[in-house]
């Protein structure tokens, strides 16, 4: 590793040369003094990924904690983390542990092996939890008590409710609980990852023996018990507890643990198998025998049970979490979605239909021939981007319709109209990625319903992820054959389309419609790569382009034309761009970038990264839409697409990254990213010791982007009905008019 030295920087998890070193110096008195790894080899700031994923997980976790959010909403978030938290156990966590188990030993970039690692994330993530778990006690559960919402123990139930709960555990649960006992003849089950287990120690004379009892996933996890002053619930598990006898009347009960396992989810695929499909199917059924990352019991538990799941489970002492319970804050996220409640939550942002941008047309593609149109979801709603679709399906004209799915929803409409499209005698061809992590079986089971409707459906590409969004229909018009698309940053998702924010593009013109056909060519046969005209596609180009770009930004400020780099996006973590980020900022290029979640660059350092300033939203919201802007010498160009800056996007996924044409487009598309910067409440500002703190707002009208941005949605369909309202007084003023009026 080298030489070690206490510097006044950055934390652990970022690595300098001595070169970096010396150029920062003493520069910030309030960046805390940390051991950093001093290594010749890396001369660049470079913020450990996992360590910055925890990072953004503990802000949306401030969301949970913050009082002025309305009570549901904190249980939400609170859920929300539960829930990303259980992801990074199964992917980057286990990721981490296999390495070590390899016998990996290589550091990273930030200069951390991945023992080292996993000491520091181990660390970061028993301080999460008992943030998470405090702010519940502490906060989150008294507000909710004070609204007349309680979650009680049977201990603290009266006679009326305890006789409730148990005829429903006699009418609903006993029927459906498997008591697993655990013996030399019946050996430790194979547990579900993320399934919520008891552990329970019998004894029988002198004989000690355990079994187990899996809490049914099938059944919802909290129970309503009538009560005349308050709404009252109970976990499901607490139920089972106090009625554990009935489940081994022939042993006396010592101990009874709840437990949760989560296991090592990443699929390992073999690309070169015969029947790619088949594979993920496999694959996907290894996964619930993954090893085991992660064991959460109470704490304060009966010692003898936690080591007897210790032996069984063949863990080790940083793989147990102990938590004060409930284990499993997942379900906060339905809890908070129950009907009766809306008055605790947020005011809902409700998309407006339709879109001021295709507002008085009746006829889609007339719209999108007249000029290219935008939309913005979920202020304007993804189901005009269905509705297209559905009236390509049903348009006696269209031949054709080639689209990209990465993650659809469970009902998609726009499945249904891809395969109403295939019935109506539509050449319907779609690329379902069978490997987008965790929606494999929904993707597999949709491909089959497409194939078997008469789609020709691509499972992928080798090697690549296929992540690109976009839509093409192909129609027969009196003036030949045209092409429609639809290119857009987000997925074909119905259901995340309602709360990730993402950005469309409708075009027809030419030189899009000849990129689209050669980019379908290229997925779905052995056509080489293009000189694409308007497309950005990776992995063959893209993060050239890009590097292209940052470096004419540098070239214009060497020069003193106006110069400057404006980006949002969900992640940033390629060490090549972010090398190219901090020569900008050395040149002096002014760089303003978004970045919801994992971030590797460290901003503001001086002689570094002084020019670099990196925001983050965490709000209502999930910000998922990916921007790009160059000020170019003074003439902006601006860029959409599926990609951000992480090396598995630019070199191992299909991406596509789309210029914004016509000053209409190009202004609203400015006009997104100064809002989306303006914004001073759900933003966060990340220092130069990785810490991230809120906007300072004092003297500042308080904007909120996502709100900012519905309201102009209604507003811009109001402006819009009001401008039709006027055109049915408009006078008839030319021959050429009467004729279209009468043709209309």
């Amino acid at each position: 590793m080298g030489v070690r030295s206490l510097l006044p920087v950055l934390p652990g998890g970022i690595r300098y040369s001595s070169r970096v070193c010396r150029q920062i110096g003493n520069a910030a008195s309030t960046v805390k003094e940390v051991e950093i790894a001093m290594d010749k080899k890396n001369d660049f700031p470079y913020y450990n990924r996992e360590l910055s994923w925890m990072d953004f997980n503990d802000r949306v976790l401030d969301e949970a904690l913050d009082k002025k959010n309305p009570i549901m909403e904190r249980l939400r978030f609170l859920g929300i983390t539960a829930s990303n938290l259980d992801e990074f156990f199964m992917v980057r966590v286990a990721g981490v542990k296999a390495q070590i188990h390899s016998g990996y030993r290589a550091a990273d970039l930030s200069g951390l092996t991945p023992s080292e690692l996993l000491v520091k994330l181990t660390e970061k993530i028993r301080d999460f939890t008992e943030k998470q778990y405090s702010g519940l006690h502490r906060s989150i559960l008294p507000a909710l008590k004070k609204d007349r919402i309680r979650f009680l123990t049977p201990e603290e139930m009266n006679d009326r409710q305890k006789k409730y709960i148990s005829d429903y555990f006699e009418r609903v649960l006993f029927p459906v609980l498997t008591p697993l006992a655990v013996d030399r003849s019946r050996p430790f089950p194979i547990l579900s990852n993320k399934s919520l287990n008891l552990a329970v120690r019998l004894k029988n004379g002198d004989e000690t023996c355990f079994a187990l009892v899996q809490v049914p996933s099938i059944l919802s996890r909290f129970l309503e018990v009538p009560s005349e002053t308050s709404k009252v619930f109970i976990l499901l598990e607490n139920i089972i507890m106090y009625k554990i006898n009935d489940l081994f009347g022939l042993y006396g009960i010592e101990a009874c643990l709840p437990f949760r396992l989560t296991r090592n989810a990443d699929l390992e695929i073999d690309e070169d198998a015969e029947d790619l499909l088949m594979e993920v199917e496999k694959s996907i059924k290894k996964r619930k025998r993954g090893r085991p990352v992660r064991l959460e019991i109470l704490q304060k538990c009966d010692r003898e049970t936690k080591d007897f799941l210790i032996e069984m489970l063949h863990l080790k002492d940083e793989d147990i979490f102990e938590v004060p319970g409930p284990i499993d804050l997942t379900f906060f996220t339905k809890f908070a979605s129950l009907p009766g409640y809306e008055n605790l939550c947020f005011e809902p942002i409700r998309p407006v239909y339709q879109p001021d941008a295709f507002w008085g047309h009746e006829d889609i593609f007339e719209a999108i021939r007249e000029k290219d149109r935008m939309v913005h979801h979920p202020y304007e709603s993804f189901q005009y981007v269905a509705d297209f679709i559905h009236r390509a399906a049903d348009d006696e004209n269209v031949l054709a319709i080639k689209q990209t799915l990465y993650r659809v929803s469970i009902h998609s409409s726009v499945i249904a109209a891809l395969i109403r499209a295939a019935g109506n005698g539509k050449q319907v061809t779609v690329l379902v990625e069978l490997k987008a992590r965790f929606d494999e079986e929904n993707n597999i089971n949709w491909a089959k319903k497409l194939e078997q409707a008469g789609c020709h459906v691509i499972y992928g590409l080798a090697g690549l992820k296929t992540h690109c969004k976009i839509l093409l229909v192909v129609r027969r018009e009196e003036d030949g054959i045209r092409r429609y698309l639809h290119m857009g940053t987000g997925n074909y998702n119905d259901s995340t389309a309602k709360i990730y924010t993402d950005i469309g593009v409708f075009t027809c013109r030419e030189p899009y419609g000849i990129d689209a056909s050669s980019l379908f060519n290229v997925l779905t046969g052995y056509s080489r790569p293009p000189e694409y005209r308007k497309f950005i596609v990776a992995p063959n180009g893209m993060r050239e382009f890009f590097q292209r770009m940052i470096a004419k930004e540098v070239e214009n400020a060497q020069k003193g034309l106006p110069c400057g780099i404006t980006a949002k996006m969900n992640s940033l973590v390629d060490p090549e761009l972010i090398q190219n980020l901090y020569r900008a900022s050395q040149a002096g290029v002014p760089v303003k970038m978004a970045v919801r979640g994992i971030c590797c660059l460290v901003p503001g350092l001086p002689g570094i990264s002084e020019n670099i300033t990196i925001h983050s939203i965490v709000g209502q919201l999930l910000e998922h839409s990916r921007i790009y802007c160059f000020e170019n010498g003074g003439n902006p160009r601006i860029y959409m697409g599926s990609a951000d800056w992480m090396p598995r996007n630019l070199d191992r996924r299909v991406e596509l990254v789309f210029p914004v044409e016509g000053e209409e487009l190009r202004a609203r598309a400015f006009d997104i990213l100064d809002t989306i910067f303006s914004d001073n409440i759900n933003a966060r500002i990340m220092q130069p010791d990785t810490s991230y703190l809120r906007v300072d707002r004092r003297g500042k009208q308080p904007v909120n982007c996502q709100t900012e941005f519905a309201r102009k949605a209604r507003e811009n369909m109001i402006q819009a009905q009001k401008a039709e309202g006027e055109k049915l007084f408009e006078p008839i003023n030319s021959a050429e008019a009467a004729a279209r009026l009468l043709k209309e």
